[in-house]
Formats: structure tokens, C-alpha cells, sequence
């Protein structure tokens, strides 16, 4: 073979690599559809009548862009906010956002399809104990909030435009850590299951809600964990300051349910792809490494009133921290920022310790490998041929 006709072969061969490489790495997810607790809702409670379970209160917010309360439990941005970043989104917004009087009348379909935050304060996989002053969106509404938008959109841009768009999506899942929180605040639910039966109750439903979305074509879920709920201020009260082990057992317990399902889960739909993440393991390096990650006090929350800052919330009265970077918690329950920060690096791009089977940064990849499959498998093709021209020659 001519050695020029040999040399343009191998640019070719050299151009359609590095422009199939540059084409995946330059795709991102369309969308993040967000359901869960506290810790990832970014102001659906500000809209719900008749509940104390709202970010409203200054201080919080007080490290937000604004400097003022967004909504968010927190003293600046949430894991929905970091993740958002980490795609290149902006953060979806509250679901009752978009449904109020004052949007009712708009053009509702770009923000839908932006990606929406369903998540709540206070919510849990089941209904929750007290609905009275601490009311919640509880998951199983979260998700007849989605089901209720897609039907809508699916009449409005067509079922297989808005099937392709959503599977496409990431479905962000932050959820059960209040139903720990109840189990240990109400004697009924200890009489009547076992730690185990509770756990098990606890995964069980939430599978029903996973599915749900599923049949509502979503196909790639981020799915956290459980905390170390008995190592935040409020339940450190309940054992001397140290970390109340029950609670953690209960958390560990519930975690390996949840890893347990999520791997039957997956063998029962192959197009379903998943990226848990152990929440538990990363707050507790956290908690017992302080020092390399740039924490002063692993005990106290940085804004309450009492002991640890612990025994009454975050109100204007109370003490704040002056450096919040020097805190894992922000009040009694909820992490800092900057914690925050370290747990959202580790879930989209962390190792396996924390990972499975894949981390989110892999899970979006997965996901495109599988969407632009045809287009690949030409270029995989043409690069095939290209090599076999040159080692012909």
C-alpha cells in the first residue's frame, strides 16, 4: 500500500477515536428527577400548609448564594444542588413550585421536563408518625406527583418523546432516615415489629415506589442509603453525647435490605442500571477521621440551643458556629455544606468502598454507551475496517 494512502488511513482511523471519545464525554444527562427527605429538598415545604418542617428561619440559608433561607435544611446548598453541579444542571426545582397559582397558567412543560424535585422535609418511605405539625410529603405521594406529570406530558409531547427523555434521566432517591427517626420516637412501631420486620417493611415499600417509576420509564436511579442516624446531635443526646448504637444497627440493617433488593431488582429488569451509594461508611469516615477532611467538632451542631446545640432547633435565637467548615452537622440532624460536599464527591465519583456497583459519573456513562449504541457500533465498525486497510498494507 502507498505509504500517503497508509498515513491518511491512519489519521482517519486517529480522528473517528478521538471524535467518538470526545462525543460521549461531551453528553450529559437531559435530566434530574429528585425524591426524597431534607436532604435533598429544595423548598417543597415552604408550599405545604399547616407543618413547623420548613427551612424558613434565618441562618439557614446564611452560606447560600442569597445569604438567605432557600428552602433548604441547611446553611447553604444540599446534595440536590451539588449533584445538579456535578452534571452540569441547574438544580431542579420544587414539584409545588411549578403547580402553584402562580405558575398555573404558564407553560409548565420545560420545567417538567428540566427535571423536578419532589423530595420533602420530614418524609419517609411509609407516612410517618406525626402528620400533625411535622407534615410531609411522604414517597408514595412523591411519586403520584411524577406519575401525575409524566401522564400529563406524555398527552402533551407524545408517550415515545417523553419515554426516551425520561429514561435518559437520572432518578436521584434520598430516603428512610426518617422512618429510622420513628421507629426509635414511637413505642407502637417497636411493639409491633422487630428491628428486622421493619427494615424489611421499610425496603419492601419502597420497591413498590421504585417500580412505579419504572413503569413510567425510568431507567437509571442514584440511590442512597441510610446515615449514621444515631451519630447526629439529636440522637447523640439519647446516649451521653457518644453515638446511640441502636439507631446505627437499625441503619446498617436497613442498608443491607437495601442493597439486597436493588441486586434482585436489577436481575428482574435488565435495562435497569443503578449506582448505590453508603452513605453510612462515608459519614462515618468522616466522623471518626475528622482531622484529614478539615473538622474540628464531629458532635455538636453548628445552630440549635442546649446541649451539642441539640435540644431545641435552629431558631433565630439560637448559637451558630462561626466557622461552619469546622462542623459535620449544621443543626441537630441535618450535615453542613461542607460535608455535603466530601459525601456528593464520593457518590459521583467515588471508589467502591462507597460505590456499587458503579458510582454516578459511571452510571452516566453506562447509560450513554447504551443510548448511542448504533452510532457507536457504525464508528466501532469503521475503525475496524481501518485497522484491518493497514495492517493489510
Amino acid at each position: 500500500m502507498d505509504y500517503l494512502v497508509m498515513m491518511k488511513n491512519y489519521s482517519l482511523f486517529i480522528s473517528l477515536l478521538i471524535f467518538n471519545l470526545g462525543f460521549l464525554e461531551a453528553q450529559t444527562v437531559p435530566a434530574v428527577y429528585v425524591f426524597g427527605d431534607s436532604l435533598v429538598d429544595v423548598g417543597n415545604n415552604n408550599y405545604l400548609n399547616g407543618t413547623f418542617a420548613k427551612a424558613i428561619f434565618p441562618y439557614y440559608g446564611i452560606d447560600f448564594p442569597t445569604k438567605k433561607p432557600a428552602g433548604r435544611f441547611c446553611n447553604g446548598k444540599n446534595a440536590a444542588d451539588l449533584i445538579a453541579e456535578k452534571v452540569g444542571l441547574p438544580t431542579s426545582p420544587p414539584y409545588l413550585s411549578l403547580v402553584s397559582s402562580k405558575v398555573k397558567n404558564s407553560n409548565r412543560n420545560v420545567s417538567f421536563l428540566n427535571g423536578v424535585n419532589f423530595a420533602s422535609g420530614g418524609a419517609g418511605v411509609f407516612n410517618g408518625t406525626d402528620q400533625s405539625f411535622w407534615k410531609s410529603i411522604h414517597m408514595t405521594k412523591q411519586v403520584e406527583y411524577y406519575s401525575q406529570m409524566y401522564e400529563q406530558l406524555a398527552h402533551q409531547i407524545g408517550a415515545s418523546t417523553l419515554q426516551k427523555h425520561v429514561s435518559e434521566s437520572i432518578f436521584l432517591v434520598v430516603i428512610g432516615n426518617n422512618d429510622i427517626f420513628d421507629y426509635f420516637n414511637s413505642i407502637d412501631l417497636q411493639k409491633n415489629n422487630t428491628p428486622q420486620q421493619y427494615v424489611k417493611s421499610m425496603v419492601s415499600s419502597l420497591k413498590l415506589q421504585l417500580q412505579r417509576l419504572y413503569k413510567n420509564s425510568a431507567r437509571k436511579f442514584e440511590i442512597a442509603g441510610v446515615a449514621a442516624i444515631g451519630c447526629c446531635p439529636a440522637l447523640r443526646l439519647k446516649n451521653k453525647t457518644e453515638c446511640f448504637s441502636e439507631a446505627n444497627l437499625l441503619s446498617v440493617k436497613y442498608n443491607k435490605e437495601l442493597q439486597s433488593m436493588l441486586k434482585g431488582w436489577q436481575l428482574e429488569n435488565k435495562n435497569l442500571s443503578y449506582s448505590y451509594f453508603d452513605t453510612y461508611n462515608a459519614i462515618q469516615d468522616l466522623i471518626q477521621n475528622p482531622t484529614s477532611h478539615g473538622f474540628v467538632d464531629v458532635k455538636a451542631a453548628c445552630c440549635g440551643i442546649g446541649e451539642l446545640n441539640a435540644e431545641f432547633p435552629c431558631l433565630p435565637s439560637a448559637n451558630i458556629c462561626s466557622n461552619r467548615q469546622d462542623h459535620i452537622f449544621w443543626d441537630s440532624v441535618h450535615p453542613t455544606e461542607a460535608t455535603t460536599r466530601i459525601i456528593v464527591d464520593r457518590l459521583y465519583n467515588g471508589p467502591s468502598q462507597y460505590t456499587s456497583p458503579v458510582n454516578m459519573k459511571e452510571l452516566l456513562h453506562v447509560s450513554i454507551a447504551k443510548s448511542n449504541f448504533p452510532f457507536n457500533f457504525f464508528i466501532l465498525l469503521s475503525l475496524m475496517v481501518t485497522c484491518y486497510q493497514i495492517k493489510a498494507m
